[in-house]
């Protein structure tokens, strides 16, 4: 058993021997449970500050734990005259619902965004943080703009001619995103994006009070043709794509076009924003440079994120941009935090000069390459009717279906598998029901052919 999961179970244990007790009565002392219950004194120490930090104990230096007061529920009061005052912002409570809740306790989950634990460079992760914490400035205020050898190694990895003087750090990509609808147009607007797209993307744009204004696209990415009619008739500013990588999809924007796409935005002098979360969480021929590295005169506006390829609490990622654009992005994050937090840009910087990044990225495209393969194997076994679109990127399959979705989605919930739903990927009406799978939440191979299986029978319900 792991130490953190030690120290869980032994909290568990001390909160049902504290629901017996009298508020004042005194908890058995870090040597006897030591010895009862045949945990180190570290978990006992650790189990003891989080029971004291929730308010169930009181300690006292050379005295011993005791039982705290009860604590009377407060009393709520009346809120519903906040529905009355609150702007109207539309918002979908599907998106809000697939980004943040956690799935029950014993489902395999395939609705993550994030990386399995299994796949984190955790010792490289915690290596990085521990040397960055020693450093004797580790806790000093950083630059707004972010520490210069971070933003030089971004701008590195972005290509073209790129400088540090082009990157502002942030913390993490969907940060980045809500800074940038809320820098790049005004409330109001339309924001061009791809259908499907993002649900996160959405739920950003819509907060920042824009419009998303849905373009179709195809396996070699956004349609120029549409693009093109959706610029004439909303005179659109901005526009939202992930050509590297799309998210749900999978696809991948073609070199033709690539170049016809920033010819339509620099003609209706329309900021692009290039979401490249996918830039290290390739498993297949080696995706196209960003966007942002073929232009010159600031139409792209450039954000990634270590969070996707590392662990979901590495906050960092990055925007780049050109001109008086960047010196808005840089206004906006003034307005809103300051600055990212040093000893997690000291960990980042470290995490990505090491040895270790190479092999972590090395390991995770063979891992992801193989789970996806599986499940796209097993999918095709279980449940042969639906379509499978195979990425040669990211962390996800899409899926049409030949039934309505959310019939499955709440059977496959039922089966003790958790998926998105594909209706909140469309800023419009979806034209036919889809399904986004995750293949990095799950734990390993044989849980995802598992979950197939129980999807196969979801869909035969």
């Amino acid at each position: 058993m792991s130490e953190s999961s030690t120290v869980d179970w032994l909290a568990a244990r001390l909160r049902t021997e504290i629901a017996g007790l009298a508020p004042g009565d005194r908890l058995p002392s870090s040597r006897d449970l030591v010895q009862r219950l045949g945990v180190s004194p570290v978990s006992v120490s650790r189990a003891v500050a989080l029971l004291a930090a929730e308010g169930a104990v009181v300690t006292r230096p050379g005295t011993g734990t005791f039982v705290a007061p009860r604590r009377v529920a407060p009393v709520r009061g009346d809120t519903s005259w906040q529905t009355v005052v609150l702007p109207s912002r539309p918002a979908d409570p599907l998106t809000a619902t697939d980004l943040l809740s956690a799935p029950p306790d014993g489902t395999i989950t395939m609705a993550g965004g994030y990386l399995h634990q299994s796949l984190q460079p955790t010792r490289a992760l915690a290596a990085a943080l521990t040397r960055a914490a020693r450093r004797p400035d580790a806790w000093d205020r950083a630059p707004s703009n972010g520490l210069a050898p971070l933003r030089t190694l971004f701008a590195r990895m972005a290509g073209g001619d790129l400088g540090p003087d082009d990157v502002l750090i942030t913390g993490g990509g969907q940060g980045a995103l809500a800074m940038a609808c809320r820098a790049l147009a005004t409330p109001g607007s339309p924001v061009l994006v791809e259908s499907p797209t993002y649900q996160g993307a959405l739920a950003a744009a819509r907060a920042a009070g824009l419009t998303p204004v849905p373009v179709p696209l195809d396996a070699d990415g956004i349609r120029p043709d549409l693009l093109a009619e959706a610029l004439r008739g909303t005179g659109a500013r901005l526009i939202y794509l992930q050509p590297g990588c799309h998210n749900p999809t999978g696809a991948i924007l073609s070199a033709e076009r690539r170049r016809q796409v920033l010819e339509l935005a620099r003609a209706a002098r329309a900021f692009v924003i290039e979401d490249d979360f996918a830039r290290h969480l390739g498993h297949g021929p080696p995706p196209p440079p960003p966007l942002v590295a073929e232009d010159l005169d600031g139409t792209v506006v450039y954000l990634t994120s270590l969070t996707k390829p590392a662990a979901p609490s590495l906050r960092v990622g990055a925007l780049i941009a050109r001109g008086p654009a960047l010196a808005r992005l840089r206004a906006t994050r003034l307005v809103d935090d300051f600055f990212l937090a040093r000893p997690l840009q000291e960990a980042a910087l470290d995490l990505l000069s090491n040895p270790a990044w190479d092999r972590h990225r090395r390991a995770l495209s063979a891992a992801l390459k193989d789970r996806c393969a599986t499940l796209a194997t097993a999918l095709a076994h279980e449940a042969p009717q639906w379509t499978v679109r195979v990425p040669v990127g990211g962390l996800h399959l899409w899926l049409r279906l030949d039934t309505e979705e959310t019939a499955i989605v709440n059977t496959a919930r039922a089966q003790g598998v958790t998926v998105v739903c594909g209706r909140g990927h469309f800023a419009a009406e979806p034209p036919a029901p889809h399904l986004r799978l995750s293949f990095a939440a799950a734990a390993d191979l044989a849980e995802l052919t598992e979950a197939a299986r129980r999807l196969g029978r979801a869909a035969t319900d």
